[in-house]
């Protein structure tokens, strides 16, 4: 089984970083931190310490000075969990679910999950079910469908669902066998373009340009990343599409926010020009949405020679499931995390993970990814387009193998989690929040930005430093 300094290595490998690298950090911290049979904590780990090297490799390129980086497992681990753990004015989050998402039976005993959070998805599968949004409901017309067929109907509707699968049946299913062709991150040149200089700055991305276009958790994380390394990231969203308040708050430290409708020519008009003038294009919507506005990463590099594209997908960017939403809940249900996790539990049904972990590890991935091919550029010219998806995060996370007796681990408790807070003011009042585990010896991560209800600024960059 592979050391987390290994899995970092490999990652860092397949990103092209300098070897020698590697050197400058401490990864300290056992396994297991949380109750599972497979390696959350070693993933997080991992994750978060390939962004913080790329961070520390940026500055060495931009200043010529090395700085150690430190990532502790159980911070990590915390880090990993962070909407859980953020306070408002002292108040907990709110329930994190709908009240009809979840797992279900099916006709023929098997077992599907629904992800209703946002009303247009709630109404997908009610639609399809012929039912009202009640648990009792719900699960009654879920008796009169199998479950493979109640999956592809959903999905037509505009739904989001997915059966339970064991890892046996996913590996055999031609996305999967899409998926394993991938690295878990992949890099693509997508158009000539001169390197592009460093601007001024006493931070690793001091003046660089991110614009986030995401939801939910995974893209955002990658975005409050990138902004605790220094960078001015720019959320823009639509007054009409719905969010998760609560996790808009917590990925929202250290970004700006403006609201754009890009359903109308002054909206797309004004996102080309943001683009024009950015360094990396960052998004995790449904895949080609936001190529049909015309912002694929071809005609981004078209607007901006130079430009670094970010894109997430829940099932990845080949195969017959390339088009189709996804949710980590739904992808650890779909590729036979939750049907292992059960079994390992003695249980008869699905179990989670204890964490979104294909979330949040891909969420630094993303911004590994982005640092990197941003150096890359620096160095070789180009426009790069970098790719992750929850699902090859998944299938890395699955070949880091197995903890026995993983899941007697106890849980973490609230006294654990105290060094791993910090107190900050926001548009929503004060904020207790997780601060960022990769501890750099020169450029300490930091949000220099509260966070702020959606929209609350002008779709307009900074001056440069």
């Amino acid at each position: 089984m592979q050391t987390p300094r290994e899995i970092l290595s490999q990652l860092w490998a397949l990103a092209g970083g300098p070897p020698d690298a590697l050197d400058t950090v401490t990864l300290t911290g056992e396994e297991p931190q949380l109750p599972s049979s497979f390696r959350v904590a070693a993933a997080a780990q991992a994750g978060i310490a390939a962004a913080g090297l790329a961070a520390a490799q940026i500055w060495k390129l931009r200043s010529g000075q090395n700085q150690d980086v430190a990532v502790d497992m159980r911070h990590a681990v915390v880090e990993c969990r962070s909407e859980r753990y953020l306070r408002v004015e002292g108040k907990p989050p709110p329930p994190a679910w709908d009240a009809i998402a979840g797992v279900y039976n099916t006709r023929d005993r098997r077992f599907v999950r629904l992800h209703t959070n946002f009303p247009h998805h709630r109404e997908a599968v009610c639609q399809v079910l012929h039912c009202r949004a009640e648990r009792d409901d719900v699960q009654a017309a879920l008796m009169q469908w199998d479950a493979e067929a109640f999956e592809t109907a959903a999905y037509a509707a505009g739904g989001v669902v997915s059966m339970m699968r064991s890892y046996h049946e996913w590996s055999q299913s031609p996305q999967a066998k899409a998926v394993a062709a991938m690295p878990v991150i992949t890099f693509e040149k997508i158009g000539e373009a001169t390197p592009k200089p460093w601007p001024k700055g006493d931070r690793p991305l001091a003046g660089l340009r991110v614009l986030d276009l995401s939801r939910v958790i995974a893209a955002p994380v990658a975005g409050r990343t990138l902004a605790a390394h220094g960078a001015d990231v720019l959320l823009v969203s639509g007054r009409d599409l719905p969010a998760i308040p609560w996790l808009t708050i917590d990925t929202g430290r250290g970004k700006l926010t403006s609201f754009l409708e890009l359903k109308s020519e002054q909206g797309r008009n004004e996102l080309k020009d943001l683009l024009a003038q950015a360094d990396i294009f960052s998004q995790g919507y449904r895949p080609l949405a936001l190529a049909n506005l015309g912002f694929s990463p071809q005609k981004a590099a078209l607007i901006n020679p130079g430009i670094v594209f970010v894109s997430l997908s829940a099932y990845g960017h080949e195969g017959p499931w390339a088009p189709r939403r996804g949710f980590d809940s739904l992808v650890q249900t779909s590729t036979g995390f939750n049907h292992a996790e059960g079994q390992a539990a003695g249980l008869d049904g699905p179990k989670e993970l204890p964490a979104q972990i294909l979330d949040h590890a891909t969420g630094y991935l993303m911004a590994f990814g982005a640092m990197m091919a941003r150096a890359r550029q620096s160095r070789e010219g180009g426009s790069w387009h970098v790719r992750v998806s929850l699902a090859q995060t998944g299938r890395w996370i699955w070949n880091l193998g197995r903890l026995a007796g993983g899941l007697q681990t106890a849980d973490l408790e609230r006294d654990a989690l105290a060094p791993f807070l910090e107190e900050a003011s926001s548009g929503f009042g004060p904020l207790k929040a997780v601060s960022h585990s990769a501890k750099l010896s020169k450029t300490p991560a930091k949000w220099a930005r509260p966070a702020m209800p959606l929209g609350s600024h002008a779709p307009r960059w900074p001056a440069r430093p």
